[in-house]
């Protein structure tokens, strides 16, 4: 059965604890998007990552696999939450997924955390072949570090697809000045 995962980005530690914003799996256009795709029949799960600040990949990893992927599994991950689903369909070669759509993808290129999130694997040039395809979704203002992963994965996976939008910054509400992003919508549920 048809089903989907959106994980949220990796916020700074001020925003995590700030009382006045919402956790990261209510923050965005996740809530819109996760209503979208249930309304479309398509159960989805917005993992929220405790302490998602500190990137630790056991943390991330323990929340991401309570829920079911499988060849039906369309996995959308935004910032962190992209760099996140790179490197877990990297170190798992038999697990096949259906869409893949990797939002303001982020791997920390400049190496800014010191117990990386990202050190200990390579990206596999194939990785294309094991899903239905995967898109990044890119903003041509996104910040460097951003653009730097992105170089990075279109250079280095195989059929890679791409999608760049004008002024959409890192796809958060202060960017889109809304809490919906139709376009990504349209994009996974569109046949392939």
């Amino acid at each position: 059965m048809k089903n989907a995962i959106i994980l949220h980005g990796g916020p700074s530690k001020k925003e995590y604890y700030d009382p006045e914003a919402p956790s990261m799996s209510n923050a965005h256009w996740i809530p819109w998007l996760q209503g979208q795709l249930l309304k479309a029949d398509i159960p989805t799960a917005t993992p929220e990552v405790p302490w998602a600040f500190d990137r630790n990949w056991n943390v991330w990893l323990k929340e991401v696999e309570r829920f079911d992927i499988g060849p039906e599994t369309i996995l959308v991950g935004h910032s962190t939450g992209a760099g996140f689903f790179v490197k877990y369909l990297c170190i798992n070669p038999k697990l096949k997924v259906d869409k893949v759509i990797l939002v303001a993808p982020w791997l920390d290129p400049n190496r800014e955390f010191t117990k990386n999130f990202f050190d200990d694997f390579q990206i596999d040039v194939e990785l294309v072949k094991r899903t239905g395809g995967i898109t990044i979704f890119n903003s041509d203002n996104d910040m460097e570090s951003v653009q730097k992963t992105v170089a990075i994965l279109r250079k280095t996976i195989k059929d890679i697809d791409y999608k760049e939008f004008h002024n959409y910054g890192h796809f958060c509400f202060k960017d889109l000045k809304s809490t919906k992003f139709p376009e990504l919508l349209e994009f996974i549920l569109a046949k392939n």
